[in-house]
């Protein structure tokens, strides 16, 4: 591509490629995309991408190009490669300055270098590392922040490579420029605190910018750069001075307004250093342990003392708290049980730990804990009041607990008490004495302290097991708090819930489950409460309490069951239905049959719900869910649910749909249970099946579920079903058994042992293309055996219940292999009688002894020559499978089934599905 002639062309294709027209932007794509493999293009999007008098967005559309070429085009073995020739040309381009006035294309710029970077820095790129320190010392502070933009995206690359060779790289690079790096972060910080000190804040906001990226800089260098960073001098003395740059920061803000330019950027550097102390400590434990102490002075001090007031934000607070945590919990930290296998390095670290964290320290944190940080906060208790839902959202949902400071108080209280539960265990207790009887409704803050210090007792379930007796607490106390009416109890009564729903699994005696019951009832009349216990707490009284008793349970079913729908019909918002479904499927699980006279209005509902529910994935998984419970729940009467139920199978589980990534694996187990509580197979039924072929196709996890359920068509109608779908099934199971796991080849075939189990006849003519390497298989003596016994299990089969197609599957087998049918069969017989030991169900044992004795009548002289093989596997056979009759004394076969009984069924069981009763009624009909 001549770059002359080229520029103009392609500059007016990217132009029209910026258009809002369809009809031009498609052309001009389609232009692009060819011209991505021809030489030249890439000098020409560089030159329209530098050229700075150019339209913004047409530059901007031609870094993004050059960007995605050298994922694609850059690399040597990459098709289409770019010629080295262009490369070295480009390269140059790109260092030639660092001008550019745009910050987004300067970013993209940036990026884009780095990438080049990865490939060829150092060895093809030597200079650009030099050229890059060069141009962060020049005084146009254009040009300097452009260069220190790329420095960042280039170190941070180059970092982030793991083989072996590319980090001795990058361990040689850091070494020849930390010096540099620590010097510019210092200048830069300098500049900046000079500045605020005038009050020069334009300027200042600058040079702050400057020091934030040279700091991303020396993050990267630190904490990848060294194997072992507590030898290298410098590395230890920026660590230690950033515990002085942090203090400085800290208080400059209490100097810089909050509606200022700098108040932003100030919080993310200062955020930036606490990120190089976390990252230093999780990549670099023992290097850390000089720095163990000071962290934790610092961190306490901050946040748990005076220290902190006016200058602490939030995500400080929290990355804080991340810092203690991760040094309390660090495995590098802890002694082994024997002392004397732990490393000094190990020994060193917990004895610094052991020497801060002392009695008064513990004590105090864990007070501030409870008493400051677990309060509600009037914005909280406000947003309570005018909205339950999207309070309970806001608290539960969201950020993940190293963000967010409600979530991360709680870890770090539940991480210090079980490091250190012999010591706070009496200070929990103590608080939780001094709060028994009832409180003043007017005094606010002492509600709110006692919510504190449930919710605390309620995170340390586990440690206070031997400490509390849970079981007198409730009857005497915390029963009387749930009946407590007054609107100010309000969050006293949701945390005493939430505070049982700990205890459940942990203390509770199964007497108290009804008392419990009748409370929650009347809870459940108050839905502003409701919606706002997180966790869904009424589920996890029911789910998570492993001495339920349905007897106990039923007398509230109906009142509660009708409670929990009128709440999921009320309530508005995705997460709160999410969590209503989820306990009406606790419920609706647990109780199993017994939900059936009730269930009427909740299968009216939720065909609308659903339909709602189109652009909320989540919420239709947990619809998903509750049908799942349901379906078992009403057994065989759940096909009436079949013209709401079968199309949602339908949808969930079509891989062409877009919905498919959130419900597949749900709508899976779906469409398993409905067939396995399926009474008959419907025409609507056996259509959905259409989805599977592309199912299989994906081999992805859900691959057990999919074989589950064709052996549940199997079971359910074998011979409608075959006949449709058999050929296409085949050709699916060809294509697997080529490449699949041997987990994966053993369920492919159990699905024929099943065919053939259930249809002897046809089974073995529709599936005909998968036995001949089910026989070259034992011939061969495959050498896994749960394989070698399952494909015995299906030649046994074979040879037991269609003789005469095993006979010509011989023939077929000897012609392939060029051989004798008679030395074929000696051959497998041989094989057969040799791996029996390979088989180890007591049914499987039992056939292949069946099927090899059916041979004997035979006067054929091979099978007369294996006589001896035979009888020996039969009469091991006969032994695994006889038991002595108690009543006669005689010895019967333990898998002969006389008659045909309905199971009985004990109350602690689980009753039998349709399609228990169907794989009981094949094994009646079986000869094995």
């Amino acid at each position: 591509m001549d770059l002359n002639s080229a520029s103009t062309v392609v500059l007016q294709v990217l132009t029209q490629a910026t258009s809002q027209d369809t009809a031009v932007l498609k052309p001009a794509e389609e232009q692009l995309k060819q011209w991505e493999t021809q030489p030249g293009f890439y000098s020409v999007l560089l030159n329209i991408f530098t050229n700075h008098s150019l339209d913004v967005n047409v530059r901007w559309l031609a870094v993004l190009y050059f960007k995605n070429g050298i994922d694609r085009y850059w690399r040597r073995v990459a098709p289409h490669a770019l010629s080295e020739e262009e490369k070295t040309s480009l390269r140059a381009g790109l260092i030639t300055n660092f001008n550019e006035p745009v910050n987004q294309i300067a970013t993209q710029i940036s990026v884009l270098i780095a990438k080049v970077a990865r490939v060829d820095c150092p060895r093809q790129w030597p200079e650009l590392i030099p050229t890059l320190v060069e141009s962060v010392k020049v005084q146009d502070d254009l040009q300097q922040h452009r260069a220190l933009l790329t420095f960042y995206h280039v170190t941070k690359t180059l970092s982030s490579k793991r083989l072996a060779a590319d980090r001795k790289l990058f361990y040689d690079l850091t070494s020849s420029i930390y010096s540099f790096a620590c010097s510019l972060w210092n200048h830069h910080t300098d500049t900046f605190l000079q500045q605020i000190c005038t009050g020069d804040e334009a300027a200042a906001a600058n040079s702050l910018e400057r020091t934030l990226l040279s700091l991303k800089v020396l993050r990267k260098l630190t904490v990848h750069g060294f194997v072992e960073p507590h030898w290298n001098a410098e590395v230890m003395g920026f660590l230690h001075a950033v515990f002085e740059r942090l203090k400085q920061f800290l208080e400059c803000s209490r100097s810089i307004r909050a509606e200022s330019i700098c108040r932003d950027r100030l919080e993310k550097t200062i955020i930036l250093f606490t990120k190089v102390l976390l990252d230093f400590l999780d990549q670099h434990p023992f290097s850390f342990t000089a720095l163990i102490q000071r962290s934790l002075e610092f961190s306490v001090s901050y946040v748990f003392t005076e220290a902190g007031e006016g200058v602490v934000f939030e995500q400080f607070i929290v990355q804080c708290m991340n810092l203690i945590k991760m040094i309390v919990k660090n495995y590098a930290y802890k002694p082994s049980k024997n002392i004397e296998d732990s490393s000094p390095e190990t020994l060193e670290a917990h004895k610094i730990k052991t020497a801060f964290f002392t009695y008064p320290t513990l004590m105090e944190i864990c007070r501030r804990l409870v008493t400051h940080y677990f309060l509600l906060t009037k914005e909280e208790l406000t947003m309570w009041e005018e909205d339950p839902e999207s309070f309970t959202v806001e608290e539960t949902g969201g950020d993940s607990w190293k963000y967010s400071l409600r979530p991360c108080t709680e870890v770090l209280f539940i991480d210090i008490f079980h490091e250190y539960n012999q010591t706070l265990t009496p200070v929990l207790l103590e608080m939780v004495h001094s709060l028994q009887g009832s409180t003043n409704m007017e005094n606010t803050n002492a509600i709110l302290i006692k919510d504190a210090v449930y919710n605390a007792v309620g995170l340390a379930a586990y440690e206070l097991f031997d400490s509390v007796d849970f079981d007198q607490w409730f009857k005497n106390q915390l029963l009387a708090e749930l009946q407590v009416s007054h609107d100010r109890y309000k969050p006293i009564r949701r945390r005493v819930i939430w505070l049982i729903g700990q205890w459940i699994s942990v203390k509770f005696k199964s007497d108290l489950r009804p008392v419990l019951y009748e409370a929650i009832r009347n809870l459940l009349q108050d839905r502003d409460l409701v919606v706002s216990i997180n966790n869904q707490s009424f589920g996890l009284h029911i789910y998570y309490d492993f001495e339920f008793r349905t007897d106990q349970f039923l007398p509230y079913l109906e009142s509660m069951f009708t409670l929990l729908f009128q709440l999921l019909q009320e309530v508005t918002q995705c997460d709160t239905k999410m969590h209503v479904l989820h306990v009406l499927s606790c419920v609706i699980e647990r109780v199993n049959m017994q939900i059936r006279p009730y269930v009427g209005c909740l299968v009216q509902y939720l065909p609308l719900l659903w339909k709602q529910s189109e652009e909320h994935n989540m919420l239709r998984c947990a619809i998903l869910t509750t049908l799942i419970h349901l379906v078992q729940g009403l057994g065989a009467d759940s096909k009436n649910l079949y013209p709401f139920l079968l199309p949602v199978i339908q949808l969930s589980t079509d891989v062409s749909q877009p919905p498919h990534v959130y419900l597949l694996e749900d709508g899976l187990e779906l469409w398993l249970v409905t067939l396995e509580n399926s009474p008959c197979l419907t025409p609507e039924l056996l259509r959905i099946f259409q989805n599977m072929s592309a199912l299989l196709e994906l081999s992805s996890e859900n691959l057990k579920n999919c074989f589950k359920i064709i052996n549940a068509y199997i079971f359910l109608s074998s011979s409608e079903f075959l006949q449709m779908y058999a050929a296409d099934l085949c050709r699916s199971f060809c294509e697997l058994l080529k490449d699949i796991t041997t987990e994966g080849q053993v369920q492919v075939l159990k699905v024929v042992e099943n065919v053939l189990k259930v249809n002897p006849v046809l089974g073995p003519q529709m599936f005909q293309p998968l036995l001949p390497s089910v026989f070259r298989g034992i011939i061969d003596g495959e050498r896994y055996p749960v394989v070698m016994s399952t494909y015995l299990g299906i030649m046994g089969r074979v040879l037991l219940q269609n003789a005469r197609f095993f006979s010509l599957l011989l023939s077929q087998m000897a012609c392939e292999l060029g051989q004798e049918a008679d030395q074929v069969l000696g051959n497998m017989i041989e094989m057969w009688v040799d791996r029996m030991d390979n088989i180890t169900q007591p049914e499987r044992r039992k056939l292949s002894a069946l099927a090899l004795l059916s041979l004997l009548p035979s006067l054929n002289s091979v099978i007369q020559d294996k006589f001896c093989g035979i009888i020996n596997i039969s009469v091991e056979g006969l032994h695994d499978v006889m038991t002595e009759d108690s009543e006669t004394g005689t010895y019967k076969d333990c898998m002969l089934m006389s008659h045909f009984e309905e199971p009985k069924v004990t109350e602690d069981e689980e009753p039998p599905t349709e399609q228990d009763k169907r794989k009981k009624m094949v094994r009646f009909r079986s000869v094995i």
